[in-house]
């Protein structure tokens, strides 16, 4: 199978252009000339898993491999390491982050994941009215994202409306207009300056929320794959991050 026919597919589900501009989404590494033998579906990629990964494969992850130019290729770097073996194995890439974001990942996470309904969103935002008060609230989140540890700043004791984006989101921050704003990769000053403004947040980390990219995408690609008789592999990158309490590790 040519790679032009799951990049039309994809393209079709959630179109490239949609991407921010400062994005990389699309196909990074090979040709849509390319015959793909497999198809493998992951949020990022590393080097354990680039080499179980069989060789004339089709990769599609969520975080693009290179997102700025590459002035040098001494293999010293992550992107890389990653790029040399993807090419050595002749392994194509395409990236789908900040256009899936936008159509779908950001919605399926908060209505299948969290079990909230959304009210409206904006873009990359996503609206909730959950009234509950804001402990109740932490606990389901983190609950329901498997968080063992969960970093939040509290303005308020009951949160009528949410605001909700997967990964990191915090420069979004001048456009959320409710309670509570969940999003990852919250800093010590995105908190100061939160909650000047009265907003309450919580840390939903950037690999626990974005991690379903992979499950989504089989789901948007299931028809397809049945028709043409393939079957994508779900694999994962590990997250980088370990979490410890008083030394000990947190699973």
């Amino acid at each position: 199978m040519k790679l032009k026919e799951i990049y039309d597919v994809l393209n079709e589900i959630s179109p490239f252009e949609l991407q921010e501009k400062w994005d990389n989404s699309g196909l990074l590494v090979g040709s849509k000339d390319d015959e793909i033998e497999n198809i493998y579906i992951s949020i990022d990629l590393d080097e354990e898993l680039v080499s179980n990964i069989k060789e004339k494969s089709l990769v599609i992850t969520h975080h693009p491999l290179i997102f700025s130019g590459i002035k040098r290729v001494n293999y010293d770097t992550y992107s890389t390491k990653i790029l040399r073996e993807l090419i050595k194995k002749d392994i194509s890439l395409i990236s789908m982050h900040t256009n899936i974001d936008k159509t779908h990942l950001n919605k399926y996470v908060v209505e299948h994941i969290l079990g909230f309904k959304i009210k409206n969103s904006l873009e990359f935002i996503s609206y909730c009215d959950v009234n509950m008060n804001f402990d109740e609230l932490i606990k389901i989140v983190s609950y329901k994202l498997g968080l063992k540890i969960t970093k939040a700043v509290k303005c308020k004791d009951f949160i009528e409306k949410i605001a909700i984006v997967t990964g990191s989101a915090m420069s979004l921050l001048d456009e959320v207009d409710a309670d509570c704003f969940l999003t990852g990769d919250i800093k010590y000053h995105d908190a100061m300056e939160a909650k000047a403004r009265n907003i309450s947040l919580i840390d939903i980390r950037h690999y626990e929320s974005e991690k379903y990219f992979n499950v989504l995408l089989e789901g948007l690609l299931s028809e397809y794959l049945k028709k043409n008789k393939l079957k994508a592999i779900i694999t994962a990158s590990k997250n980088p991050f370990e979490f410890f309490i008083e030394g000990e590790t947190v699973e």
